[in-house]
């Protein structure tokens, strides 16, 4: 899979983890940025990500700032992603299994490195399974 990141400042160095465990495991990267802990504005780093999964150029998004909630929001405002914010493992299955989400969005400030990067792979690995109990978002938009 080709993989889309952006950060701001505060979840820069899990982006950098991240990035690493991406590429162990096969994916490409294309990184947005931030590349700094220097303070940014984050929807300058968030919205080209998700644009990018909305276009197709990749495959899936991760998002990461300090509580991962204001990168949710941005992401969400993309038409076409269906942005997740996930804090454990049962957030990180249920966002894919049920609502086929697109984008991850983490909190460097909320979780623990080994908890974020088994929340990615979680969700990388855990496929939309539909049903009646399932809501494909993207059908819904007019």
């Amino acid at each position: 899979m080709k993989i889309a990141l952006g950060s701001d400042h505060a979840g820069f160095r899990y982006k950098e983890k991240i990035k690493e465990l991406l590429i162990s495991l096969g994916h490409e990267v294309e990184d947005f940025g931030t590349t700094s802990e220097e303070p940014v504005d984050y929807p300058k780093f968030i919205r080209p990500a998700a644009q990018a999964v909305a276009s197709g150029e990749c495959d899936r998004g991760i998002v990461l700032g300090g509580s991962g909630n204001g990168e949710a929001i941005a992401a969400n405002k993309v038409r076409g992603v269906r942005c997740a914010l996930c804090w454990n493992e049962a957030t990180a299955r249920l966002s894919r299994q049920h609502n086929d989400a697109n984008v991850l969005s983490l909190g460097e400030r909320m979780i623990s490195e080994e908890m974020a990067l088994q929340i990615v792979r979680i969700w990388l690995s855990t496929d939309f399974e539909g049903g009646r109990h399932a809501v494909r978002i993207a059908e819904l938009e007019p």
